[in-house]
């Protein structure tokens, strides 16, 4: 899969500046692409794409298939006449910061509006156009699209506690809730339609421009989604359809008590007797949306942190052994070749190692973790191989500037001595992954930026003031950009096209 040295940025959509309070599929966007084609990156990484629940977390959603109606572009939609300026919103919203619970009750308003429109007024080739993408996606939609209205009939509440009828699927039941919520059914699967519609335009463009997109896929579901919903035999629960086991990790250098996540354990045993079918689906869903998808806690695919559902942390946890070769066999049975990077990040064991090599997966190299040892840390650059991808930080971590600042006296000695020079730690750091032998190089926004703590994006383990931060307008510019630029030509992580193919792609936009 790294055949060519490349570099790139992750920047979650909801971070980008915008209207509603949160960044889009919209202009922020396309302005984005055009930033990484002016500094020479090649790579877009994003988090999860799904509908947030719990915590507003894009690693908790409520389908493993749909994508955020938060994120649609209410201005596109004004453009191709489905809004009017009329039916907006003059609630004022933050450019700092992503107020979830108010954007979410706005935008999905707004939809309502379009959707209404559509049915009045949409041009046929579009309602055609929805049908077809109906049909093609009915191995998850109308489960989805029904999940979300029985949620609004049950006031919001988590499937497991609905009425049992809907909560154990009966047909009858089912069968009502189509007859008296037909509509409101078909509205969730149009906000799919708009969504999809909205991200295929901008990957497209995003490709036209040089530019390839690493897609997030979590290893598990949220337990409060259509997916446990519809398919609770996937899945380790009791009579009740409650989860008797679920997932976390075992205290860590994030946390003490380890990260207990909450999400249901998979029944991997069944998912074995039905040759991993929920799975090839679902990685064909992701495949088909990006170019490349980084699987997170891919060491859960050999051995999984298992936490009994009774306990308020992951300490009390147990390693169990996961079917992650024949799941990876097949998966390369149906699919192909993988495009695959492996988050193998944590504690990982030779066999883990065994899976991740002998898919020919690259793994991850994060520097933060690399001066806080001796020489022998395998996250120091000596040591990276060219299969792997390495990282100033993630999502997960604090920016560079902020770790720098709150970094032991040994870890500052190592950084130092192996960067040789010190002036700027988030440049200087950025500048030591670019060097790297790792074929692809990817830093954070906020590191370009030269942000302090303030601008991180997640700390694991507690549960919010996260997934809010947002770049502010303007703050990206040219100097950024050729100052970036610089260090990837320097390090032969440019794009091969001759100048004169680049401005004939970007002439034909």
């Amino acid at each position: 899969m790294l055949t060519d040295r490349k570099s790139g940025v992750i920047l979650h959509p909801s971070s980008l500046p915008g209207r509603f309070g949160i960044g889009s599929l919209g202009a922020g966007a396309y302005a984005f692409v055009d930033f990484l084609q002016k500094a020479g990156q090649q790579l877009w990484q994003i988090l999860p794409l799904g509908p947030t629940t719990y915590g507003d977390s894009p690693y908790q959603s409520f389908s493993a298939f749909a994508g955020n109606p938060s994120l649609i572009d209410i201005d596109r939609m004004v453009k191709f006449g489905l809004l009017s300026e009329d039916d907006l919103s003059d609630e004022e919203f933050s450019d700092s910061f992503v107020d979830f619970e108010n954007v979410q009750k706005v935008k999905h308003l707004l939809l309502r509006k379009a959707y209404k429109n559509f049915k009045s007024s949409g041009t046929y080739e579009t309602k055609k156009e929805f049908v077809t993408f109906i049909k093609n996606n009915d191995y998850w939609l109308e489960d989805y699209a029904m999940f979300m209205a029985i949620k609004e009939i049950q006031g919001g509440k988590a499937w497991q506690d609905w009425d049992e009828g809907l909560k154990r699927r009966d047909e009858k039941d089912l069968a009502v809730v189509k007859l008296d919520k037909g509509d409101t059914i078909s509205f969730y699967m149009f906000s799919q339609f708009v969504f999809f519609r909205q991200w295929s335009a901008l990957k497209a463009y995003s490709n036209a421009h040089g530019v390839q997109i690493i897609g997030d896929l979590p290893i598990y579901v949220s337990g409060d989604s259509a997916d446990a919903w519809a398919n609770p035999q996937l899945f380790e629960f009791d009579e009740d359809l409650r989860p008797t086991l679920v997932a976390g990790v075992p205290p860590d250098a994030f946390s003490e008590t380890g990260q207990l996540w909450g999400n249901p354990i998979y029944d991997w045993e069944f998912m074995q007797e039905t040759q991993f079918d929920w799975w090839v689906k679902r990685m064909k869903a992701n495949l088909s949306i990006y170019d490349y998808v980084r699987v997170d806690h891919f060491r859960g695919f050999e051995g999984y942190w298992v936490v009994p559902a009774t306990e308020d942390t992951a300490v009390n946890g147990s390693w169990v052994k996961a079917p992650g070769m024949q799941l990876f066999k097949r998966l390369q049975e149906v699919l192909g070749d993988l495009p695959i990077i492996a988050e193998d990040l944590g504690v990982i064991t030779p066999e883990v190692e065994e899976l991740r090599d002998g898919f020919n997966l690259p793994g991850m190299k994060v520097l933060q973790f690399a001066f806080e040892s001796d020489a022998k840390n395998s996250y120091l650059m000596h040591h990276h191989i060219r299969n792997s991808v390495v990282y100033t930080g993630t999502h997960d971590n604090d920016t560079v500037l902020g770790w720098y600042q709150n970094l032991g006296s040994n870890g500052k000695r190592n950084f130092e001595n192996h960067l040789v020079c010190v002036q700027e730690p988030h440049w200087d750091m950025i500048r030591y992954a670019w060097s790297s032998p790792s074929r692809w190089a990817l830093t954070v926004v906020q590191d370009l930026l030269g942000l302090d703590s303030a601008g991180r994006m997640n700390t694991p383990g507690t549960s919010s003031g996260n997934w809010t931060w947002r770049l502010l307008p303007n703050r990206l510019n040219d100097e950024i950009a050729d100052r970036l630029l610089e260090l990837t030509q320097f390090y032969d992580r440019i794009a091969t096209c001759c100048e004169e193919e680049c401005d004939s792609d970007q002439n034909a936009d």
